[in-house]
């Protein structure tokens, strides 16, 4: 037993060794997109933004007023109200009218095989005239340089396709360390630095800001092949560097910002519909990642108080390169150093939003996404 206890505690260094070696070497390797000098004398093609909206009259009014003072001359600006039961259409309707660049789509029935959002998108990019496409989400705020300096950098380096981390503005610590450790995990599974590479199988992709060629977009099939993918942000970007285009992610910090979540429950509820899809609804997937979390993420803080000799200061050493790693790799994030200790508490919770979520949609034969049940046999369908 402490043979065995001894191989999972080196185990469980060796991963966070590298891990920490990686958040530290490549915590500055993205691009910040406020760091970008614009030439005022480059050509501005026209920019359609698309933002689909259910049910989002908390947070649309201040995402508008910010897309609409937006410095950037050749602007279309749509907005999809996809059949939206409080006061989204309202809002929209009222603000559409003060500003006659603000354009509103309704939607008012779904078709099968359609989730609401990658419908909304599909529908408005078809009938979009900008040479490039900006997906964004309905409480996105943006610094009025956002897009200008956003379109610098694709056009100076022939993009096709760039996405943006947006910075969190969550209320309250806990939230902040919750989004943060969740921002740990995709860069080391993603390691966003590499989509710039064509010889690269990384990808990226993030619902906050999806800046995309139009033709490339077309080229693709659209939103065609991801009609029943909650996760069609993050597909969308494998699919265009699959087909072989130019990518690259930015960090928003100081440009792009979403609140995200309020509260922990609100964070619990979001992401049900997305932590079973990253699996591929897949249980054995599941299981696996449930046993690679508890031995090498969490054990260490449990074990070092169960262990002794050697195994201890192997746990030991896993612990405090785990929390070192966080607060040096993240901290462009704005993570401190005290963070690291509430990592088993933000890990837990993840671990337990990845049940729930496993439990209930197979217990419901499916997901239930802004009022509107998906069977799991069709969402399972729709593999990318």
């Amino acid at each position: 037993m402490e043979t065995v206890s001894l191989i999972v505690a080196m185990l469980a260094a060796g991963f966070w060794i590298i891990a920490g070696v990686l958040l530290c070497v490549k915590r500055d390797a993205l691009v910040c997109l406020k760091s970008i000098a614009v030439d005022v004398s480059v050509p501005h093609p026209k920019v359609s933004i698309i933002i689909p909206a259910r049910n989002e009259e908390r947070n649309i009014c201040q995402a508008l007023q910010s897309v609409l003072a937006l410095d950037y001359p050749n602007l279309e600006i749509c907005v999809v109200n996809d059949r939206s039961t409080d006061g989204t259409g309202s809002i929209l309707q009222k603000m559409s009218q003060q500003d006659s660049r603000l354009q509103v789509q309704q939607i008012d029935t779904l078709p099968q095989g359609w989730l609401g959002k990658t419908h909304a998108l599909q529908r408005a990019a078809q009938n979009a005239i900008g040479e490039f496409l900006l997906f964004a989400d309905a409480d996105i705020v943006f610094h009025p340089l956002a897009l200008r300096n956003a379109m610098h950098y694709v056009q100076q380096h022939q993009l096709d396709h760039m996405t943006v981390i947006p910075e969190d503005t969550m209320p309250g610590t806990f939230l902040h360390v919750i989004s943060a450790t969740f921002g740990m995990f995709m860069f080391l599974l993603f390691q966003p630095w590499k989509a710039r590479d064509p010889r690269s199988r990384r990808y990226m992709g993030i619902g906050a800001f999806n800046l995309v060629r139009t033709s490339v977009y077309h080229a693709i099939g659209g939103h065609e092949a991801l009609r029943l993918r909650p996760d069609d942000d993050l597909k969308l970007g494998k699919l265009i560097k699959r087909s072989g285009y130019r990518q690259e992610v930015l960090n928003g910090t100081g440009m792009v910002s979403v609140e995200w979540y309020r509260s922990v429950s609100e964070l619990i509820d979001g992401l049900m519909k997305n932590m079973f899809a990253g699996m591929e609804y897949r249980v054995s997937f599941v299981i696996l990642a449930t046993l690679g979390t508890l031995l090498i993420h969490l054990w260490p803080w449990v074990g070092f108080w169960m262990t002794s000799g050697v195994c201890q200061v192997w746990l030991g050493m896993t612990v405090l390169t785990m929390i070192g790693s966080f607060a040096y790799g993240m901290a462009p994030y704005g993570v401190k150093p005290w963070h690291g200790f509430l990592l088993p508490v933000t890990i837990s919770l993840f671990l337990y939003i990845q049940w729930r979520a496993t439990f209930l949609t197979l217990w419901n034969g499916g997901i239930t996404w802004r009022g509107t049940h998906y069977s799991l046999a069709e969402l399972k369908n729709n593999k990318v």
